[in-house]
């Protein structure tokens, strides 16, 4: 899943100056329209899959040291975002983006908040933990809210309020109900919908601005695994002692490199689909990673859910059906004012700007 600071520029990715929004004003043929939703649809479903599967990834190295996977993870994502920054003609871009201190300030905490984020969800599936960890994406956009209304001052309609309380009413019945606080699902929550927040605030796009976080996270990653292997407990490129070759070894280490794959691959997707997609759209969407996730967990990797777990949860479900029945009714409404207010002004269409 991504931040809602990723929503807003997702559609600059390609160079494209529409939006889908625009696309359909400016009266396109209905047919090549649905065409382009449909496409926008299996991107979608590919990016919130991939979020949602990639469970069974971080489980396959789950006897790695997490600071290790969470290294190779960034070290390879670095070299697949330099050649996305060149092939999609962004260093111009990056070198503007250099020169404005708020965005090296906005990029430096959103750093630090996308590393924590990622450790935790590793850590969490490699603990057997993954139904806590996809409560904290249940839960994110409720929170993204939140941090909207503190930071910016944001207003929450009725329901929405009601709606954050039914995710604290959650959150507390869990920790009443199960005997300890959920971190792991606050962690994740907390540090996605501030990286959101941050991100927000720069002008980076998603694939730039993930280059300059994965960037400045190089060259710890690579001087925490020269750390490693000078002490002997680095898991790559290991071997027997007698030298020989060993397959599982080979196979781990394969692993441990598609972790850029798995980090930049869903992004791209995710690009794809919000050229295309109203960000209503991809807001419905963002839900389908943590489910996948919760029934990974339960029916696959057979962790507890207990009635403890079930009746938080199903208090944090109702918070989320009221939300999104929110803003369903709420777009559905706006839109319909937009439409009888462009027949009231004039049924032409009109172009608009950039």
């Amino acid at each position: 899943m991504l931040p809602r600071g990723w929503q807003v520029y997702a559609p600059r990715v390609s160079g494209s100056p529409h939006s889908p929004t625009k696309t359909a004003e400016l009266g396109a043929p209905d047919a090549d329209h649905a065409r382009v939703v449909l496409a926008g649809l299996g991107f979608g479903a590919l990016a919130y899959g991939s979020w949602g599967f990639v469970a069974y990834y971080f489980k396959a190295v789950a006897e790695v040291n997490p600071l290790e996977v969470l290294a190779h993870r960034v070290i390879w994502s670095v070299g697949i975002l330099a050649v996305l920054v060149h092939l999609g003609g962004q260093w111009g871009t990056a070198r503007d983006l250099l020169r404005h201190r708020g965005t090296w300030r906005a990029l430096s905490v959103s750093t630090v908040l996308i590393a924590v984020n990622w450790l935790v969800f590793i850590y969490a599936v490699a603990s057997g933990r993954l139904v806590e960890a996809s409560l904290g994406y249940f839960i994110n956009p409720l929170v993204s809210i939140l941090l909207g209304l503190v930071f910016l001052g944001e207003r929450l309609r009725p329901l929405q309020w009601v709606a954050v309380a039914c995710a604290v009413a959650g959150v507390c019945v869990y920790t009443w109900q199960v005997g300890t606080l959920p971190w792991i699902s606050l962690t994740l929550a907390g540090s996605f919908g501030l990286y959101g927040l941050v991100r927000k605030q720069s002008r980076a796009g998603p694939v730039v601005g993930l280059f300059f976080e994965t960037t400045l996270l190089f060259p710890i990653a690579v001087a925490y695994l020269a750390v490693l292997g000078a002490t002997g407990d680095l898991v790559f490129a290991s071997r027997p002692p007698d030298g020989g070759a060993d397959p599982g070894s080979l196979r781990m280490d394969l692993l441990l490199c598609a972790g850029g794959l798995v980090t930049t691959l869903p992004l791209l997707w995710f690009a794809a689909a919000a050229r295309r997609l109203r960000l209503s759209t991809i807001g419905f969407m963002q839900y389908s990673a943590p489910t996948i996730q919760f029934l990974i967990a339960v029916l696959d990797f057979g962790e507890p859910f207990d009635a403890a777990r079930a009746l938080a949860f199903a208090i944090i479900w109702t918070g989320i059906a009221i939300f999104v029945t929110d803003s369903i009714v709420r777009t559905v409404r706006d839109a319909h004012r937009k439409r009888n207010g462009s027949r009231a002004i004039d049924a032409r269409p009109v172009p608009l700007p950039d």
